[in-house]
């Protein structure tokens, strides 16, 4: 059999068996590894009921994509059901997090299509201009801003570019100081 035939047939079966990287369950992969460095850090042991006490505070504090993959988990105090042990259970045994999001997305595919949204990097008008009104709400969202005052896209706009200099590092560049509505 060729060499060709041979890489065709492992890259075929390599996209067939589904193998998870951290990139296709990026919330579920990201906000478990972040949970298990900092349990790790702060237990030489670790217990079933150590990490589910861990799991439960972090979704707590969750924000944003964090606190809707908690939601799924069923660690949240609206969730409807609870698999938090599918999680809890193998961290506490050092199970990797991809492997562990790759069990829970046979449960519940939902968990691996949440998603980071991409981070703005230009905050210039005309870039802003470009994002719907949605967007700019859900940004001012996930900063914790509201604007209740605004009417127009413009508004919106004003806003982000006052408040975004404190919410992300990379906003001072291109920030023009703009008379913003009141909160």
């Amino acid at each position: 059999m060729p060499i060709s035939n041979v890489l065709y047939i492992v890259l075929v079966l390599s996209v067939v068996v589904g193998l998870i990287d951290a990139d296709e369950c990026e919330v579920c992969v990201g906000f478990l590894e972040r949970l298990y460095k900092s349990l790790v850090s702060a237990h030489s042991e670790l217990s079933h009921a150590i990490v589910e006490e861990g799991l439960n505070q972090a979704c707590a504090q969750a924000t944003g994509k964090d606190s809707r993959l908690c939601y799924y988990l069923g660690a949240s105090s609206d969730a409807a059901a609870r698999v938090t042990g599918e999680v809890t259970r193998p961290l506490s045994a050092h199970v990797p997090p991809t492997k562990i999001c790759e069990r829970l997305q046979k449960r519940d595919g939902q968990i691996c299509e949440l998603r980071y949204d991409k981070p703005v990097l230009d905050w210039s008008r005309e870039a802003l201009s470009k994002m719907r009104v949605l967007e700019l709400k859900r940004l001012l969202s996930s900063w914790g801003e509201e604007c209740r005052a605004c009417l127009e896209k413009g508004e919106f706009i004003d806003l982000v570019q006052q408040v975004a200099p404190k919410h992300s590092p990379h906003a001072t560049r291109h920030h023009h100081h703009a008379h913003a509505p009141e909160l």
